[in-house]
């Protein structure tokens, strides 16, 4: 997919352990940018800051979008208000997660490990 030109927003999903979160955003952020994309919004899941999050911290809230029902809609709504045309993960997804996500944000989703070196 060719982010040149385009309005990105990023997403990120964290176990609570990272730290780094702000900082693999940024990294993401640049990355994109290169591309010659704007980012014009970010959303960030973090799992495991509860006693409960932390024994399921290493499994995505949802086999069929990565992040939780309530990040879904929340990331949903950013793009309407943005015009986002592409949604950027940070983490790996599978065929069937960019599909569920690209239909459910109404345009591309693609993940970090998708940009070129």
């Amino acid at each position: 997919m060719v982010l040149a030109g385009k309005d990105a927003l990023l997403v990120g999903y964290f176990s609570a352990e990272q730290k780094r979160y702000t900082v693999l955003m940024d990294e993401l952020a640049a990355a994109v940018e290169t591309l010659g994309a704007r980012v014009v919004g970010r959303s960030v899941q973090r799992r495991g800051v509860s006693d409960g999050g932390v024994r399921t911290m290493d499994r995505p809230y949802s086999s069929r979008t990565l992040v939780s029902g309530g990040k879904v809609r929340e990331i949903a709504s950013a793009c309407e208000r943005t015009g986002a045309e592409a949604v950027v993960f940070l983490n790996p997804l599978t065929d069937h997660q960019r599909e569920v996500l690209s239909e459910t944000f109404g345009c591309s989703v693609i993940s970090a490990v998708d940009l070129p070196a």
